[in-house]
């Protein structure tokens, strides 16, 4: 997948973000449980996993 859809999906919806970059795993449950208690950490952590 291009990385700047990646990205945008990552701003947008980070744990679809984590899940086209990573697939099943725990990165996708650290970005989700981050993601319910709040919008920002899931995003910044789903960026993280994406550009790194």
């Amino acid at each position: 997948m291009n990385k700047l859809v990646l990205i945008i999906l990552c701003v947008l919806l980070p744990p679809v973000g984590v899940f086209f970059a990573k697939g099943v795993g725990k990165d996708l449950l650290i970005n989700f449980i981050l993601t319910l208690f709040f919008w920002v950490p899931g995003m910044i952590h789903a960026l993280w996993i994406t550009t790194r």
